[in-house]
């Protein structure tokens, strides 16, 4: 039920995590605050396909 989903910076572009998410719980695309290395800060990254 686990599927593993890319997570991109929402300023940059660039597709800088992977993560699992289950898509049982959790159907709508994800959104969380990492780091992004490009932009130098904390930024809000989108689940990709």
């Amino acid at each position: 039920m686990r599927e593993q989903v890319v997570l991109e910076c929402t300023e940059c572009k660039n597709r800088n995590y992977n993560t699992f998410k289950n898509k049982k719980n959790t159907p709508d695309r994800i959104e969380m605050s990492k780091y992004c290395k490009v932009c130098k800060k904390h930024v809000i990254h989108k689940e990709t396909k």
